[in-house]
């Protein structure tokens, strides 16, 4: 943490505010840091308390009902790992999730790309006969949200409201991460350093938590403490999100920390990506943004980590690496791009 402080280095967007200013200050925030605090959202205090109640009541169930949906089950890398069960370039993350997407038929298969294998059914605590339903409405309620700021984004960047809709029409490919962080862990990675391999990043972090951490753009080059701010989500963009815009929106790298941690820590990032076939169209900027831009910025800056235009191809990379046991128990191959060299991910805080 620097002396500058959290306030100044992680700005607050009021999503109520009028829109010409609301533009500007989503366009900044995402420019200069590509984290911010977003309040004004419309989301329900109250289905917000009913979601971390479910969390504590999912975590707190006995390991053997954890484990009868364990993701290693599922060819569609959805449901429960164990704490140590994930990784980030090849380092432990020490935290135990579920993976939950949009409940659809599966439609991986020979002949299709691996990445339709992404699409499936969930696997459901039996105990919580209410989480489907519960979930299902978080989607919703957070889906609004996040269109409303793309369509803010495209505005305030010279385009149509509506560039994005297309890619997000039908069956988007949104996922909800349910996170228990340990009060004590074996190492200080809750999740390793990593950016999004998505779009747009919703996160519910509870109250009173702490250990997110933003890593913010040179000159400064430091890392910055983003605690929980009430009623708030903690809103960040993902790299597809940055080819969008030819890397005048960044997405930034970010990380959890346990170190000196004295309770646990309950999150629930909201992953808002659109179909796995769909590629975001490239936005022509308005000249005094382009030359704000820089120039040097590549998609292919680091060619053993490159990011696909295709959704699903930059989602099917980041399970891979971060899943290995269920890439191995499903017969998956991560092809030409090793495991090994993966550094993006789809993670969550």
């Amino acid at each position: 943490m620097t002396g500058d402080g959290t306030a100044a280095a992680v700005p607050v967007v009021d999503l109520r505010a009028d829109a010409e200013q609301l533009r500007a200050r989503l366009r900044e925030a995402a420019h200069e840091v590509g984290f911010f605090y977003l309040t004004g959202h419309g989301v329900c205090e109250t289905l917000t308390e009913r979601l971390l109640e479910a969390a504590r009541r999912l975590f707190a169930l006995p390991d053997a009902d954890k484990d009868a949906m364990a993701m290693v089950r599922s060819p569609h890398f959805r449901g429960y790992t164990r704490l140590g069960g994930e990784r980030t370039l090849g380092q432990v993350d020490w935290r135990e999730q579920i993976d939950i997407g949009p409940e659809r038929p599966a439609i991986g298969g020979p002949g299709e790309p691996d990445y339709l294998w992404l699409q499936g059914p969930n696997q459901w605590p039996a105990a919580l006969p209410e989480f489907p339903a519960l979930i299902a409405e978080w989607d919703a309620a957070l889906s609004e949200v996040a269109r409303a700021l793309l369509r803010h984004w495209a505005a305030s960047l010279g385009s149509s409201p509506e560039v994005f809709d297309d890619a997000f029409a039908g069956t988007p490919a949104t996922l909800i991460k349910v996170i228990r962080y340990p009060a004590r862990a074996a190492s200080p990675q809750g999740v390793g350093a990593h950016r999004d391999s998505g779009v747009l990043t919703l996160l519910l972090a509870e109250p009173g938590s702490r250990g997110l951490e933003v890593r913010r753009r040179p000159p400064h080059d430091d890392w910055v403490d983003v605690p929980p701010m009430d009623g708030a989500f903690i809103v960040n963009i993902g790299e597809l999100l940055e080819v969008a815009t030819s890397g005048y929106l960044r997405a930034t790298e970010h990380r959890v920390r346990l170190d000196g941690q004295t309770r646990e820590r309950i999150s629930v990032p909201y992953f808002f990506n659109p179909r796995l076939d769909a590629q975001l169209p490239v936005l022509s900027l308005p000249g005094e943004l382009a030359a704000r831009t820089d120039h040097s910025w590549n998609p292919a800056r680091q060619p053993s980590d490159p990011i696909f235009a295709v959704y699903g191809r930059n989602a099917w990379k980041s399970r891979l690496r971060a899943h290995p046991d269920v890439a191995e128990a499903h017969g998956y191959s991560a092809g030409n791009v090793t495991r090994a060299n993966l550094s993006s991910a789809t993670r969550g805080e």
